[in-house]
């Protein structure tokens, strides 16, 4: 007799770096370093010799923001699947 391949009780195994946690302390990380780039965008502003070199701090806020977005749509869409599956 063949094994079924599809349970009814199959679980989605989530691994370690897409966990809760892991995805909250990466959200966690961006934030710290958005502001880095928020520090670094006025430090900028305030000094006329380095006005050239705004893209770095702009830089660091764009790819910070991308990836907190990032993982927090991850989050509401594994959210919103356990919601509708009753897990």
């Amino acid at each position: 007799m063949p094994l079924n391949d599809t349970p009814v009780f199959r679980k989605i195994i989530v691994p370690w770096y897409d966990s809760g946690p892991v995805c909250l302390l990466t959200i966690l990380f961006m934030d710290m370093v958005f502001l880095f780039g928020m520090a670094g965008a006025a430090a900028v502003r305030e000094i006329p010799e380095y006005h050239q070199h705004m893209w770095v701090p702009l830089v660091l806020i764009v790819l910070s923001l991308s990836v907190i977005l990032s993982v927090v749509l991850r989050l509401i869409r594994r959210y919103l699947y356990h919601l509708e599956h009753g897990m």
